[in-house]
């Protein structure tokens, strides 16, 4: 019998596949998956190049542009100031995405000043109605070296995400409200969750027919100190996820009403680069029947509230500074659940 003798270099072709596929599938990914390495999201997902303090994001499709958009607070984490300064005078950061979410690119700051000097935003939130764009977002006059001053909701408009137009502050349940979340009803109405921490940090809603005209519901609709609330519909629920600073608690409700109190998700570091040590304050975007969720860490700390001042009255850089990252959302049991170690298939399709 003739041998036929395998040129070495596709003996060493076949080698690599192999080693490849045994990598692939220790870490869960099987051969025939809709998982591809060009679809696992990076960690971090996103970074701030100009102040490193990316936080809240927002995502939103632009029209206009044909890509994704991520709208955050832009923290100012590289500059060394008093106690939390850096967390005041902050503007409202843009980057996009032109390749399904893969990538991110800084864009700037939006100029949403209405006021002389130097103010603060915080927490937006972008809705599209009716041939236009609605931003809610958190204003402060000034800067301050300690957490305080009042917090209005301040309404703005725009044709394509870059020119927006200051239509007024929202009559809520206080001057100390922050971190708005609108979702549209079946009904067509919209409904707005916020954080009014003149009612103990307890979580309110308020209804609009037109997103300018708003009727208040004094009644919390989730009772107790928390932030960030996030609301979405996915399978069969409706799902609120909000910021209690060692993760994220869920709750579901079939109306928007009633809400169930669940487990918590997003706490506890992951193995992936810089996502600890709990995730907090984001946004979820449902695609193709797949939820993502979007947040922000504080890689250097230990827990999410932790900034200790040295002897000069300043946070340390490397507990300012802060990360964005996603994560898939499953439903298991009833209830929603994310597994950050766990490969998942990211990608961000285009919408119309």
């Amino acid at each position: 019998m003739e041998r036929k003798i395998i040129p070495f270099k596709n003996c060493l072709a076949v080698l690599v596949v192999f080693i490849i596929n045994i990598v692939e599938t220790s870490a869960g990914i099987a051969q025939d998956s809709p998982v591809s390495r060009v679809h696992i999201a990076p960690a971090p997902l996103y970074r701030d190049p100009v102040t490193d303090g990316a936080a809240d994001p927002v995502i939103i499709w632009n029209r206009q542009e044909k890509s994704w958009w991520m709208l955050y607070t832009q923290r100012r984490a590289n500059l060394d100031a008093a106690d939390v300064a850096y967390c005041y005078g902050t503007p409202i950061g843009i980057a996009s995405s032109k390749d399904n979410g893969q990538t991110w690119v800084y864009r700037g700051t939006l100029k949403l000043d209405f006021d002389p000097g130097v103010n603060t935003f915080w927490a937006p939130d972008v809705v599209y109605h009716n041939g236009e764009y609605h931003m809610f977002v958190v204003y402060i006059e000034g800067v301050r070296n300690h957490w305080g001053g009042v917090k209005r909701m301040a309404h703005y408009t725009a044709k394509n995400l870059w020119n927006w137009k200051f239509q007024g502050f929202l009559k809520l349940t206080s001057e100390n409200v922050i971190d708005a979340s609108l979702f549209q009803m079946p009904d067509g109405k919209w409904r707005m969750w916020y954080k009014d921490e003149a009612k103990g940090s307890a979580i309110m809603m308020a209804e609009s027919s037109d997103l300018y005209k708003w009727n208040i519901n004094t009644t919390p609709a989730i009772a107790g100190a928390q932030e960030g609330p996030k609301i979405f519909h996915f399978g069969e629920y409706y799902w609120m996820l909000t910021d209690e600073w060692h993760g994220m608690r869920v709750y579901r409700s079939k109306d928007c009403n009633i809400w169930e109190k669940q487990g918590v998700i997003l706490e506890g570091p992951s193995q992936r680069e810089e996502d600890t040590p709990s995730g907090a304050h984001g946004d979820v975007i449902v695609v193709d029947n797949k939820a993502y969720v979007f947040y922000f860490t504080h890689p250097g700390r230990k827990s999410h509230s932790e900034a200790p001042l040295n002897t000069n009255g300043v946070v340390p850089y490397g507990l300012r500074r802060s990360s964005i990252q996603v994560a898939s959302l499953q439903i298991k049991n009833g209830t929603l659940v994310t597994d950050r170690n766990k490969p998942f298939d990211f990608w961000l399709n285009n919408l119309q």
